[in-house]
């Protein structure tokens, strides 16, 4: 009874027959076979991780009412890419841990909105969306961009004047104090979709309304091991990205900005084009421009917050290519945003301008 159960569930859902992944990755990991190898296994395996405790969280969010399960659904949108740069922190990889910030942005923005609407639009002439919602998404993204923007613009205004090591902290004191405004706006972007303006979001959202899949407890405890196995699969992931990066020839910028992104968002790249396809462009939007506005608003500034506390400071200095990236990417969807209306070549464009900043990322040159 219980195998037919499980091969019927298999059936019905074929992503997680993925999570052999989970067992093959620790084997690779203690046999410790090559580097290569165990990031491609351990990186399958997050993806449908990632997608339990997405589906998880909606079946908790669903079953304590808007209010919490708003807050629920904006915490935890991003569990995956925070685990996954929490443990990438803690070993000092900060370069990937950046890159992974930026490449979560400009990978919803472009590549998951663009995918979600050429999807939708290949099957529906016109589809429409909330302006006010997208709207103050594309706001929220812009201040997030000058949040980046600012403390790498002060790094090349000090260059000259500064002694290295005083430049160091003056650049960590300004991104600790900046995050905080980050933090700031991002609880004040929750009061406003949450309690001061929720009719704006719309009544009918799914994210609200919809009956929860799993009961309270089955849901909380698929959420708890899908995080552990997340937390172990991270930790095996960002082992491997020496050895991955120089046995693939990539530098270790495009890894966190395209690869260890798109992992992390895995699960919500299928929810955004799967909703899509339904007409519910509403939903696609808010997953796409929502997640993004999660990483800059709010795992960015915990990111920093946990970089002080473990003496691994992380500061919001980027390159000029991360910055001029996110800069494009959030201009190319407010420009989309305007109308509230899309159709699949706008869809065409955005994963147009994903694909060249993607190929700009892939020749940098391969740090030595």
């Amino acid at each position: 009874m219980i195998a037919a159960k499980l091969s019927r569930f298999l059936i019905d859902e074929p992503l997680y027959l993925l999570l052999a992944a989970v067992p093959a990755a620790v084997i690779l990991e203690l046999l410790h076979a090559s580097g290569l190898w165990v990031f491609i296994v351990s990186a399958l395996a997050i993806i449908p991780l990632a997608g339990l405790m997405g589906r998880a969280t909606e079946s908790l969010a669903a079953s304590m009412g808007p209010g919490v399960g708003g807050l629920l659904n904006a915490t935890f949108g991003n569990a995956a890419e925070l685990i996954i740069a929490l443990l990438a922190l803690w070993k000092g990889e900060t370069e990937l841990v950046k890159a992974s910030i930026t490449g979560s942005i400009i990978g919803n923005i472009l590549l998951v909105l663009g995918l979600a609407i050429l999807v939708g639009g290949l099957r529906y002439p016109r589809q429409t969306f909330n302006v006010t919602a997208a709207s103050m998404g594309a706001t929220l993204l812009a201040l997030a961009t000058i949040g980046l923007i600012v403390p790498t613009l002060y790094f090349y205004a000090s260059y000259a004047s500064l002694p290295d090591e005083l430049e160091r902290l003056n650049i960590e004191h300004l991104s600790e104090e900046i995050a905080g405004v980050l933090a700031l706006m991002y609880v004040l972007s929750l009061i406003f979709t949450l309690k001061t303006h929720r009719h704006l979001f719309g009544p009918g959202d799914p994210h609200v309304a919809a009956e929860p899949e799993w009961s309270r407890a089955r849901a909380f405890l698929v959420l708890l091991a899908a995080t552990a196995g997340v937390a172990l699969m991270s930790e095996i992931l960002v082992g491997s990205v020496r050895p991955a990066a120089e046995a693939l020839g990539m530098n270790r910028v495009f890894i966190g900005v395209i690869v260890v992104a798109i992992i992390g968002n895995a699960a919500e790249h299928s929810t955004a084009v799967l909703v899509a396809r339904k007409n519910q462009m509403d939903l696609a939007v808010h997953i796409a421009v929502g997640s993004s506005i999660q990483v800059a608003l709010f795992v960015a500034p915990v990111l920093v917050l946990a970089g002080f506390l473990m003496g691994n400071h992380i500061d919001l200095h980027f390159s000029l290519m991360e910055v001029v990236a996110v800069a494009i990417a959030v201009a190319v969807v407010s420009l989309v945003s305007q109308d509230g209306e899309t159709h699949w070549l706008e869809g065409a464009l955005l994963l147009a301008v994903y694909f060249i900043l993607a190929l700009a990322f892939y020749h940098l040159p391969v740090e030595r």
